[in-house]
């Protein structure tokens, strides 16, 4: 945050709406207890004590409840409507994952008349749907400390005054400097509905992170969602890369075998070369020795002597044709182009794929790290799409309904 204040003066002096959401943790039939990491770290204690010790940075419009609570539905709207109320003190809105943003105005579009409502009248009725923890309702009731018809006018003739929607983010929070949240590969797409709602705000990317570690931060926040470069921080893990040779991520596995035996020499954080591309590869703190993370990624420049890299893709093959395998982005970068050229297309019911996302959420994925599948086998996601189909055409062009 101290770099990004460098490029964003201010945003130490008023709060962040972020939208944080856990998932249920489950029991293995060991006895441990398991969850999303994002779920362990919002529980901790590390993180419940930023509210006692205010970070100027970590200024949430957020009350711990309301992002504790397991109700994910009860937890999204109880954070949207504090943030809501102090929209004139937000100076950043912030997401793990754009998809999160995506959802988040969208559940902003189906409840905004209710959650004027509360507004207008200071209060949270005893028969309210929505929100039902007593925890909950005490400390949303904290915020809302007394009712403004005022901002509840604002509200409803922003969200009227265009069907659209556009700039809808930067007109209800109008002090609003960014949108920081994670963009960067296979969520790329998203960019043009992020630019759309956002009317112009900067997109802000970071920090660099997976599962096993913290990896590096962006040292030019400013830049282009297309054009990130991330640089790493190497007391965060201890950080190899091993050299990808052209063709491995599309040969069958015999060959990839063969070529192993001829490059399995790891290169060092200070011997990457500008230009190539990389595997990334961790030793961290937790005792995983010589990880492959699975992501693929390109020297993009250097800050003095430290290497910076642009996340190309993730390694993994998502399918498989004979014996041509096709990585992530080759297939959004296929199925792009397919747009302009349809071999056949479905049009489902509206909400078809937010009843995709609910069916994840159920099976314990959390709607902050969602990601909509590009591409599925058979089983219970797939016969979901196919029951919600209207209609099914050939067509050289986007048919109209």
């Amino acid at each position: 945050m101290p770099v990004l204040n460098q490029h964003i003066p201010g945003l130490n002096r008023g709060k962040a709406m972020q939208i944080f959401l856990v998932s249920p943790c489950i029991r293995t039939p060991g006895g441990l207890i398991s969850s999303a990491a994002s779920t362990g770290l919002f529980k901790s204690s590390n993180f419940k004590n930023l509210f006692s010790n205010i970070d100027p940075y970590r200024n949430y419009t957020s009350p711990i409840e309301t992002i504790l609570c397991e109700d994910t539905y009860q937890s999204l709207y109880s954070q949207l409507l504090c943030g809501l109320y102090q929209n004139n003190q937000v100076h950043r809105l912030t997401f793990i994952f754009v998809s999160g943003f995506i959802e988040a105005v969208k559940f902003l579009q189906h409840h905004w008349t209710l959650l004027c409502h509360v507004i207008r009248f200071g209060t949270i009725a005893a028969d309210h749907t929505i929100i039902t923890d007593p925890l909950v309702k005490k400390a949303v009731m904290k915020i809302l400390v007394k009712p403004n018809p005022e901002l509840a006018d604002f509200i409803e003739n922003e969200c009227r005054r265009d069907s659209s929607w556009q700039g809808i983010v930067s007109r209800l929070w109008p002090n609003a400097n960014c949108v920081d949240t994670i963009i960067t590969g296979t969520m790329s797409h998203h960019i043009p509905n992020i630019e759309f709602y956002s009317n112009g705000l900067p997109i802000v990317i970071t920090i660099y992170a997976c599962l096993e570690c913290f990896l590096g931060i962006n040292l030019n926040p400013l830049t282009s969602p297309r054009e990130v470069s991330y640089t790493l921080i190497p007391t965060m893990a201890y950080f190899e890369f091993l050299p990808i040779v052209d063709g491995d991520d599309n040969q069958n596995d015999n060959c990839n075998k063969e070529k192993d035996k001829h490059h399995q020499e790891l290169v060092d954080l200070v011997d990457v070369e500008l230009g190539r591309e990389y595997e990334l590869v961790v030793t961290n703190y937790a005792g995983l020795y010589r990880y492959k993370v699975g992501d693929v990624l390109r020297v993009s420049g250097f800050k003095n002597n430290a290497p910076q890299f642009n996340f190309m893709r993730r390694r993994n093959v998502v399918l498989s044709v004979d014996m041509y395998k096709t990585n992530e982005s080759e297939l959004q970068n296929a199925v792009k182009k397919a747009a302009d050229h349809l071999m056949k297309i479905k049009i489902v019911e509206r909400g078809t794929f937010g009843k995709l996302m609910d069916h994840a959420i159920n099976q314990g994925s959390s709607v902050t790290q969602y990601k909509t599948p590009r591409c599925m086998k058979l089983g219970p996601k797939f016969d979901l799409l196919n029951s919600m189909v209207l209609s099914s055409s050939f067509s050289p062009r986007c048919p109209q309904l």
